[in-house]
């Protein structure tokens, strides 16, 4: 049964393999990130943060609220993972940031310094896949996935009246 002293260790160390995979598709793999794969590892951080909380006080309702709002930061990436998804698939347009150029009216200066200051990697190309899922695919069955962790652990540590 999961409570928030082992729920709150899992979802920080399942939180830190998660972004460490991600350093080494980086570093190791050579796979620079978009702006939204960056965007995606901000919840694994708070969710560290929030698990070691919730394992070090162990019990109590701040044990408990901690997790809560690990899942919901959990829940916040899965969302950015599946903008991204639909941003590599086409289905909408993905922010300023993700390597689009400004409008018609921009003068010849304007559109340089736009160009120069575009991020080298595009969010709408899928860098890795495997078996047709991307690493945003993924992200959002991990991220998703953990979070139920994170509530099932703040859930399991309250006591049930009858």
């Amino acid at each position: 049964m999961l409570n928030a002293r082992t729920g709150g260790l899992f979802v920080a160390a399942a939180s830190t393999a998660i972004l460490g995979a991600a350093f080494a598709f980086q570093y190791i793999g050579g796979l620079a990130p978009c702006v939204l794969c960056i965007y995606q590892r901000y919840p694994y951080g708070i969710a560290i943060a929030l698990g070691l909380l919730a394992f070090a006080l162990a019990k109590g309702p701040i044990a408990r609220l901690a997790l809560v709002f690990a899942g919901l930061g959990l829940l916040i990436g899965a969302g950015i993972a599946v903008f991204h998804v639909g941003v590599e698939q086409q289905w909408w347009q993905g922010t300023a940031e993700c390597g689009g150029i400004g409008g018609a009216n921009l003068s010849l200066e304007q559109l340089k310094a736009e160009i120069l200051a575009a991020p080298a990697v595009r969010c709408d190309e899928v860098a890795w896949s495997l078996f047709g899922i991307s690493m945003a695919g993924y992200n959002v069955l991990l991220a998703l996935g953990l979070a139920l962790v994170a509530f099932a652990a703040a859930r399991g540590g309250r006591r049930r009246r009858r």
